[in-house]
């Protein structure tokens, strides 16, 4: 059986949003999703529901941004360096939701 997606689940990841994060590859940032809650909230449950349903993800929700981060020691070796991947934001919502 299947989740049912509840729109105030969505609601409320939304609204917790930091607005300081950086977007994902698909260039919606946590800001906007933030500040438009109230109007995304519904329409983002149903395309959360509809995903899980059809196993069916926007494509743009499957891309990441890697970037090098240095951890420590010199800057000049590659080895001091460890990825992170920036992904969708919206995509992030519907994990968080769905698991």
């Amino acid at each position: 059986s299947s989740p049912v997606i509840q729109e105030e689940a969505v609601r409320d990841l939304l609204s917790h949003l930091d607005p300081h994060r950086s977007m994902g590859p698909d260039g919606i940032h946590p800001r906007v999703l933030k500040q438009l809650t109230d109007e995304l909230a519904k329409w983002l449950s149903i395309i959360f529901q509809q995903s899980w349903l059809t196993g069916d993800v926007p494509d743009d929700w499957k891309l990441a941004n890697a970037m090098p981060i240095h951890k420590k020691g010199q800057k000049e070796e590659p080895g001091n360096y460890r990825p992170v991947s920036l992904t969708s934001v919206p995509g992030k919502i519907m994990e968080q939701v769905i698991l």
